[in-house]
C-alpha cells in the first residue's frame, strides 16, 4: 500500500490573519476598479474554471493582459466605488496553499448581486497571490 503525504494542515493565527489581509488589499483594489493592481495580487498565467450557458465545464489559462481586458471589461466604468461583504471559509492545505471558498455581496451602481467562488492562493516568498479563481457562470466568457 502506498504511502500518501499528509495534508491536513491546521494553519496558524498569522496564517489566517495573512490571508486575510490579502483579501482587505485584493477587496480593496476590487472596490477601487484598480484592475493593475488586482493583478498585481495574481500568479499567471492564471487558471480559471467555470461552466458555460450549455452547462458544461470550461477552463482556461489567461496572462496578465488578457486577465486586465476581461476584468476591466467586467467591472465596468462606475464612477462610484463597489463593496463586497464576504465571507471566507479557507482550507489550508499547508502554510504555503489554501483553498478558499467564498459567499458574497457585491453592491454597484446602486444595485446587488450575490456571489458565491473559489480561489486557490499560494505564498510566494512570504506574500499570497491567487493563482485559480473558480465561480459558476462564466464559461461563455473564457
Amino acid at each position: 500500500m502506498t504511502h500518501l503525504p499528509d495534508t491536513g494542515y491546521t494553519p496558524t493565527t498569522e496564517d489566517r490573519a495573512s490571508l486575510d489581509a490579502w483579501f482587505a488589499e485584493y477587496d480593496a483594489a476590487s472596490g477601487k476598479r484598480d484592475v493593475e493592481r488586482m493583478a498585481d495580487l495574481a500568479v499567471f498565467p492564471l487558471n480559471l474554471v467555470s461552466d458555460d450557458s450549455a452547462g458544461n465545464g470550461r477552463s482556461a489559462q489567461w496572462d496578465r493582459e488578457q486577465f486586465i481586458a476581461v476584468m476591466t471589461h467586467v467591472m465596468g466604468e462606475g464612477d462610484q466605488d463597489i463593496t463586497f461583504e464576504s465571507t471566507r471559509t479557507p482550507v489550508f492545505l499547508s502554510p504555503s496553499m489554501a483553498v478558499v471558498f467564498t459567499d458574497s455581496t457585491m453592491t454597484a451602481d446602486g444595485g446587488s448581486q450575490r456571489l458565491r467562488y473559489a480561489d486557490i492562493l499560494l505564498k510566494r516568498n512570504g506574500t499570497w497571490a491567487f493563482q485559480t479563481m473558480v465561480q459558476g457562470g462564466w464559461g461563455d466568457n473564457l
